[in-house]
């Protein structure tokens, strides 16, 4: 079937403009892509993992690092403030995995790094990626065929 979010009157708007608010935050943009990318790669989501890639190599994120996201604990291509990130992100995704889903570590690494509003723009980016992997794992949509 078709992407709920487009068969829905109103509903892809909406999840445009979450983004939007997400991407207003403050935080880097490569950072929210990187973030993205790793949410759509736990989930599983071919579709937004391909959108995700494309968004950031227009971002201007370079091959090797998002060839390297899967394995960022190990790549040495991402500074403390993305590392951060992307730990919050795999968090914010796994929360059934762990009885307490993001540890104080994880906090208190992105307060190191972001300010306030910059952890709720990178959150909200969290949030609106496992929405739409949500939304296209179930529906099978397949990468390459929107936008």
């Amino acid at each position: 079937m078709e992407s709920p979010a487009r068969l829905l009157p109103g509903a892809l708007t909406a999840i445009q403009d979450l983004l939007k608010s997400a991407k207003g935050g403050g935080a880097p943009e490569s950072t929210l892509e990187l973030v993205h990318l790793r949410a759509s790669q736990i989930n599983g989501c071919g579709f937004c993992v391909h959108m995700g890639a494309r968004a950031a190599k227009r971002a201007g994120e370079t091959d090797e690092r998002l060839w390297a996201v899967a394995a960022w604990r190990e790549a040495p291509f991402f500074t403390d403030a993305e590392r951060a990130a992307l730990a919050l992100a795999e968090a914010a995704t796994r929360l059934s995995d762990n009885a307490d889903p993001v540890p104080d570590e994880i906090w208190n690494a992105m307060t190191e790094h972001y300010d306030e509003k910059q952890i709720a723009s990178i959150t909200m980016m969290i949030a609106v990626t496992n929405l739409f992997n949500c939304l296209n794992v179930t529906t099978k949509q397949v990468a390459g065929t929107w936008g």
